[in-house]
């Protein structure tokens, strides 16, 4: 294996003003964003999946079969109808989510072993989208720790690591053959990113008291202006690579429009152009909450577009809700092989535990997803959740995924453009 470079020494004064400037210019002349662009929905909607786990699952000796013939996984994603694929990426996965684990293509979630299933997605025909989680393990609403090369950096020094990592990684992509259709910087980051620097506290209730209790008050939070500094910093990098390619940021609160328009408006007024955001979808509070902020975003932010990055029950509904709006460019389900409401069995029940519609009344925890740990005085139920083994495609699942395929008319799967309006 290569080595990595050190993002942490590589200091660079010219970009450092340029990024950390932008702050000052973002909030003085708001509404003439240099690098703004509208970009449009792409021709074909994605109907996308996250599977970065299949690398480890196969490793783990699972097998994936269709109508009882033994197929390989991507095979199958095809056969559903399925024209898009999302992997996540970790700074050094081996401090982290890799530790102890690794398999024989590098430590799961690096570049070199996301770049080798990179070129099998592309190979199948699948679009492909990249996650830089700028954590050595998880980021998402309850986590998100600066990696332990970054750990100790004076907060000028954290941007330009945040810089150089961006770019590193793809240009990397890019020389290999895999650079990705979307790029998604940050995973999850309603409460900021690389925490406490960049962490932003929360200010108005989610209505979930187990979210307020952990980002309310937070006393060390570096605010606004440093959480936009280190995206200025990503998108910065990713534009100058990948000059194409559209940027999505991710905020895990699709259900709660007040919070995503206060988090959007920070963003924007100081400065960070990006050309989608995507939601994570697996809750709402109330029916109609998530059609609610699609619709609002829609009409505030009229140059964006927006994604269901994360979700996995409700299947065709919130399928449907993002297909059949102007902005809505698609939707990713999260590790759909083996997780929460997943579209294989295994052993006869479904591999990843079955529906569950409303994470609040199921379960309360902070980060509002599957997998992640209930507050309550009841223990939690054993997750069934397993890397090895025989999965079978569930044929309601299978038939369900096709007709969406075909109602949107996205098979066969061809490489995305996004038609850019020009800038503005």
């Amino acid at each position: 294996m290569p080595p990595r470079p050190d993002f942490s020494t590589d200091v660079g004064l010219t970009r450092r003003r340029l990024v950390l400037g932008a702050g000052a210019l973002g909030l003085t002349a708001m509404g003439r964003p240099a690098l703004a662009r509208k970009i449009a929905r792409p021709k074909r909607f994605l109907l996308g999946a996250d599977i970065s786990w299949l690398p480890q699952m196969e490793a783990a000796a699972a097998t994936f079969f269709e109508n009882g013939v033994q197929k390989d996984a991507l095979a199958i994603f095809r056969d559903f109808g399925f024209n898009a694929i999302k992997l996540r990426l970790f700074v050094n996965p081996e401090n982290g989510y890799s530790r102890g684990r690794s398999g024989p293509d590098g430590p799961w979630g690096g570049l070199e072993q996301s770049i080798a299933f990179a070129k099998r997605i592309k190979s199948a025909g699948f679009v492909y989208s990249a996650t830089l989680h700028y954590s050595d393990t998880w980021a998402d609403p309850q986590h998100q720790v600066k990696p332990a090369a970054w750990a100790n950096l004076p907060f000028p020094r954290l941007v330009d690591a945040v810089h150089d990592y961006t770019a590193h990684t793809f240009q990397a992509m890019k020389r290999a053959g895999v650079a990705p259709e979307l790029a998604i910087l940050g995973n999850e980051t309603t409460f900021g990113m690389l925490w406490p620097e960049g962490r932003v506290p929360l200010t108005v209730s989610t209505g979930n008291p187990e979210t307020d209790k952990a980002n309310m008050s937070v006393a060390d939070a570096g605010g606004w202006d440093n959480f936009a500094a280190l995206l200025r910093a990503a998108v910065a990098a990713t534009r100058a690579v990948l000059p194409g390619v559209p940027i999505v940021v991710h905020n895990h609160l699709g259900r709660h429009w007040p919070i995503v328009r206060n988090w959007t408006d920070n963003l924007l007024v100081r400065g960070v152009h990006f050309d989608a955001v995507g939601f994570s979808c697996y809750q709402q509070k109330n029916e109609g909450d998530w059609a609610h902020t699609f619709d609002e975003f829609s009409k505030r932010y009229p140059d964006k577009g927006f994604l269901a990055l994360e979700y996995s029950a409700r299947k065709r509904y919130l399928n449907d809700l993002v297909h059949s709006h102007p902005k809505g460019w698609g939707a990713y389900i999260w590790e759909p092989i083996n997780t929460q409401e997943a579209v294989f069995v295994k052993n006869g029940v479904n591999a990843g535990g079955g529906p569950k519609p409303d994470l609040l009344s199921q379960g309360l925890n902070p980060a509002e997803a599957p997998g992640s740990k209930p507050v309550s005085s009841t223990p939690a139920p054993p997750v069934r959740r397993g890397f090895g083994g025989r999965f079978d495609a569930d044929p309601q699942f299978l038939q369900l995924y096709c007709q969406m395929a075909r109602d949107y008319g996205v098979q066969p799967a061809k490489p995305i453009s996004f038609r850019t309006a020009g800038a503005h």
